[in-house]
């Protein structure tokens, strides 16, 4: 749910001291002795919070937060490039002196299933020329026909086979561009040259050949008419159902080609190469590095520099890609095998955020990146048989030619032309009926995975020891660990001493507000609301509760008298007047499109936007516990919407925090972001951020509620809070509340129902902060 800041920072400030003076005219002679015998209090309340130096910035402190990530971030990726080496130390002979990476590699892609074994059918159309032919056409010395086979768990792949007549010479796996069909580059259907229809000129030369049908870039699939309609692509779709479940659309169809690869080998024994264009040359070389199989790889139109990889259609996005591989890493895991790279023609497409979906562009890189990229390639591979052509299209024949040369060790025909064109001697596949086939097999394997997930979770839990409370919290060490590096991701602690600048802001029934900054990297800070109660005594120390806005949210939206929220209702300044400090930070969920593509920005790096803002607020939560006035030792966390879900993560890497409340977002979290069937899910949503990689496997609710345990946990839900359905909630809720239970732990967590809509109700949360934090109720 959105929650948007109704004022800015600005609107919150009071000039309080001239206010004063002019409130003064009107009064009498008395009145206006007793006004300026309190001038020094005033100016004193007027100077920044003390030991801290004074505020001046005036900057958009939301939007500074978010640019000034994307700026670590930039350096961070650049810095990822020598960094790689690393990770690459060859070991053992040239064939296999990569094999450590080639398993990080395959890991990344989310290649973790195991394959059926498999059978090739042939598909005959009831309208045939030839009944009872599967034949679908007919070129100089092959046949073509149309082919399914099948992968895992009704996922298939779909696609053409072209046979030569006469001696086979080698196997080949041809992949177009998603928005090109099979038939197109087998010569049967226009759009092509046939210098571009390189499947049938491997036929031509004796290859047989296997042409898989990839899912085109298009939404006319996406979306679901019962629940809702949405305009971003069928690839994006797939992208955000399968990360949840640590699965790629580029594993989906790196999976389909290596089936078809299992039958080629089963049936007959020749080399196996693999050509592919566009997204096509992607799954060619990610195969080719992935799959040692593959002895000859072709990649054309997919190869260069991948660091700004977050402005490419999201749908390529790997996780934690860049940390190890850039296109040079992974050309380098196909050597000593042989490759080449036609860099002169790419596709050019546009993604738009205007209807929900995540932007990007393809088209050709610079030339000079690519040549760098290349040279990566080339001292990393060393002596293995690389080549690159910087060709037009109307050369390609003369390229697929050496392809063909390198892969089977024969000379090619003479011609080196194409042939004529093949004949359709039979009725070809409908592409978009075929393309509606593939989309749906794997949304539906992705649905079938968020269902098994509860039992998958299981097993990854099963070495928490539950015999008692101590060997509990010792067990669940690792799993912290494991979230902290594969889910959150790990910057380095803060590198800067906080140096802290603060603002008065005002003084609002017995509370006093300060904007308060906080360092944490060059380019990194942390900003928010500290409320400090009047009444604190000399020497006393009071509990805090960190008070978190949602999505779009800002800290005046919690804590300015200004601000009459209908999500908030002012509960940092609530809980400040019932005599808690409270702060309210600045999260860098804000700007919509910008804040979310910051985050494509850290994803590749195996980073997250909690990556920072745990840091933002370890360094908040020890500034907070070296005020003379807090106890370090009772520091809460109160979180709505996107702060529920802060609530749900950050505490459980944030021991400072002695307890967390999440608001108006507990629920069956996988459920939330996979379901391509409920009116809940993000699936169908704008929000492209929510995915975290390999998270169903791994981690719901319940799971990051056992890593907050021993500390107080709590679930506040409205009834008529649009999240997620009461049942979701209290499914997930069950688990939690069992484990506290069974580790004797009953009294530290609990859930309010209310009737009441997503925002907080402050009822039964404040009474069980009053509890916890061992603070009297007023």
């Amino acid at each position: 749910m959105g929650l948007r800041g109704r004022s800015s920072i600005s609107n919150a400030r009071r000039a309080f001291l001239p206010e004063m003076i002019r409130q003064s005219d009107a009064m009498h002679l008395v009145g206006r002795l007793f006004v300026f015998s309190m001038l020094p209090a005033l100016a004193l309340a007027a100077e920044p919070f003390a030991g801290t130096r004074e505020l001046t910035d005036t900057n958009d402190f939301a939007a500074a937060m978010v640019g000034g990530i994307s700026r670590y971030l930039e350096r961070a990726t650049a810095a990822s490039i020598t960094n790689r080496a690393q990770y690459w130390q060859a070991d053992g002979d040239p064939l296999h002196r990569f094999d450590k990476n080639r398993a990080r590699f395959r890991e990344l892609l989310g290649l973790t299933d195991v394959r059926d074994p498999v059978v090739l059918k042939f598909v005959a159309p009831a309208t045939n020329n030839v009944v009872g032919s599967t034949e679908i056409g007919r070129g100089n010395g092959y046949r073509i026909f149309a082919v399914t086979w099948n992968v895992f768990r009704g996922v298939e792949g779909e696609g053409l086979l072209l046979v030569p007549e006469g001696e086979v010479k080698g196997d080949v796996i041809a992949l177009p561009d998603c928005d090109w069909t099979p038939e197109q580059i087998a010569g049967l259907a226009p759009g092509l040259s046939p210098e571009e229809q390189f499947a049938r000129r491997c036929a031509e030369q004796g290859c047989r050949v296997i042409v898989p049908s990839l899912i085109d870039r298009g939404e006319r699939f996406a979306g679901n008419p019962g629940v809702r309609s949405v305009k971003h692509s069928q690839r994006e779709t797939l992208w955000r159902a399968g990360y949840e479940m640590g699965r790629t659309p580029i594993a989906y169809e790196l999976q389909k080609v290596f089936a078809a690869a299992d039958w080629l080998e089963g049936t007959r024994k020749a080399p196996l190469g693999i050509i592919g264009y566009g997204e096509g040359g992607l799954v060619a070389l990610y195969a080719a590095a992935a799959d040692p199989r593959f002895s000859a790889a072709y990649v054309s139109g997919y190869f260069g520099p991948r660091e700004r990889l977050w402005e490419e259609p999201i749908y390529r996005n790997v996780f934690g890609l860049l940390r190890e591989f850039g296109d040079a890493e992974i050309g380098a895991l196909i050597a000593p095998r042989w490759l080449w790279l036609d860099t002169g023609k790419y596709p050019n497409a546009v993604h738009t955020d205007a209807n929900g979906g995540a932007p990007g562009r393809l088209g050709r890189p610079d030339e000079l990146a690519i040549s760098q990229e290349y040279e990566r390639l080339q001292k990393i591979s060393g002596a293995a048989p690389l080549g690159r052509s910087g060709i037009a299209s109307d050369r390609l024949v003369d390229e697929v030619n050496r392809f063909v040369l390198a892969l089977t060790g024969a000379n090619p025909a003479s011609d080196l032309k194409p042939g004529s064109a093949p004949q359709v001697t039979g009725t070809l596949p409908d592409p978009a009926a075929r393309t509606l086939r593939q989309y749906r097999q794997i949304l539906d394997d992705t649905q079938w995975l968020m269902r098994e997930s509860e039992f998958t979770r299981r097993e990854f839990w099963k070495r928490a020891d539950l015999k008692n409370l101590g060997a509990f919290t010792d067990s669940v060490t690792a799993y912290r660990e494991y979230f902290r590096s594969n889910v959150v991701g790990v910057i380095p602690p803060a590198s800067l001493p906080p140096n802290p600048r603060t603002r008065f802001l005002g003084e609002t029934n017995g509370v006093r507000r300060y904007e308060v900054v906080l360092d944490v990297h060059p380019d990194v800070f942390a900003y928010g609301i500290l409320c400090v109660p009047t009444n604190i005594q000399p020497g006393e120390r009071r509990p805090v509760v960190v008070c978190q806005h949602g999505l779009e949210g800002r800290p005046v939206d919690v804590s300015d008298p200004a601000v009459a929220s209908q999500y908030y209702h002012q509960y940092g300044l609530r809980l400040a007047e019932r005599g808690f400090v409270t702060f309210a930070p600045q999260n860098p969920y804000i700007g919509n499109t910008r804040f979310r593509q910051v985050l494509r920005q850290a994803q590749p790096l195996g980073l997250t936007l909690w990556s920072f803002i745990v840091r933002q607020h370890e360094v908040i939560t020890d500034w907070l516990a070296s005020l003379d006035f807090v106890d370090p030792k009772r520091i809460a966390f109160y979180g709505l919407s996107y702060g529920g879900k802060t609530a749900m993560r950050v505490p459980v890497l944030v021991d400072r925090y002695c307890l967390s409340i999440c608001s108006a977002d507990y629920n069956e979290w996988i459920w939330k972001n996979v379901s391509a069937r409920s009116p809940y899910s993000y699936l169908w949503t704008g929000e492209y951020d929510m995915p975290e990689w390999n998270l169903g496997n791994t981690f719901n609710y319940a799971e990051l509620s056992w890593l907050i345990l021993p500390r107080p946990f709590m679930v506040e839900r409205g009834h008529d809070d649009g999240v997620a359905p009461d049942e979701w909630v209290a499914y997930e809720f069950a688990k939690t509340r069992r484990m506290y239970v069974k580790l004797g732990l009953v009294e530290r967590t609990e859930i309010e129902f209310f009737d009441g809509p997503h925002s907080i109700h402050g009822v039964g949360t404040f009474d069980f902060l009053h509890r916890h934090l061992n603070w009297p109720a007023p």
